[in-house]
């Protein structure tokens, strides 16, 4: 078991975050967490790395259940975190190969000596995702793409068993995205490849290789199961409060307002 959420409810600041959302990840599954602006996305994600404590319900992430193992990094060295938070987190004047080698110690910074194991597996990552030729560049010189690919190869160093890409493609041209999305396919398709969350609000990015999608709507979970019957159109006229229509091309949907 990759994820299991049991009737977790969120309160924050007396406000009601999250109500009664139930969400198993099984281990081999790929899932999108699909939600518009305020629906709770980034609650569920501070949840599954252990920055919130669910106000009721059942939380257990890598085997690992809330209130009952101590959790803080012991949990977050087993996941890989992609978010444009992190990029402002990000030490200025570190370049891309030493940003994606802090991945193997979890830190922001390299402060320790890395093996020459780390450095080839750095080498490799960089490689595989497209970002050698600037490893020697200034990260905050990169493109928003190019940023968002080291980042991805940082979050892998460490061989995470769930890797979270919340909204990876924010900012992005239609060329770069694209880019991109072709990288996280090859990584799926890895032998020994971690769980993968997929956290957007772009219908068109959700790639063939995630079979399984959950609908958020207002902290509630509208929906969630095999994707071809999440994104329908009536499911998802009813979920945006208007009619739709969904296209299917390459086995990825398009929408569009009737």
């Amino acid at each position: 078991m990759i994820v299991q959420l049991e009737n977790v409810s969120l309160v924050r600041d007396g406000k009601s975050i999250l109500q009664e959302v139930n969400w198993t990840i099984e281990s081999g599954e790929n899932w999108v967490l699909f939600g518009l602006n305020g629906s709770g996305k980034t609650a569920i994600l501070n949840l599954l790395n252990a920055y919130y404590f669910p106000t009721k319900g059942h939380v257990s992430v890598l085997g690992m259940e809330f209130g009952k193992t101590y959790l803080g990094e012991k949990l977050r060295r087993q996941i890989g975190f992609v978010s444009s938070s992190l990029q402002g987190k990000l030490h200025s004047g570190d370049n891309a190969f030493e940003v994606v080698l802090s991945g193997a110690f979890a830190t922001i910074g390299l402060y320790d000596v890395p093996t020459d194991e780390m450095r080839q597996k750095a080498i490799r990552l960089l490689e595989e995702l497209g970002c050698i030729e600037y490893a020697n560049q200034n990260y905050e010189t990169l493109s928003q793409g190019e940023k968002q690919r080291v980042l991805i190869a940082r979050a892998l160093m460490a061989d995470p068993k769930l890797l979270i890409l919340d909204e990876p493609t924010n900012g992005l041209d239609f060329i770069a995205r694209e880019k991109l999305l072709e990288s996280i396919s090859a990584i799926i398709k890895q032998p020994g490849a971690p769980a993968i969350i997929y956290v957007t609000h772009h219908v068109e990015e959700i790639l063939p290789e995630f079979k399984k999608t959950l609908l958020l709507k207002e902290g509630q979970v509208i929906a969630a199961g095999e994707t071809c019957e999440m994104l329908t159109e009536e499911r998802l006229s009813d979920y945006f409060g208007l009619p739709v229509k969904v296209t299917w091309q390459n086995s990825r949907p398009l929408l569009s307002r009737l």
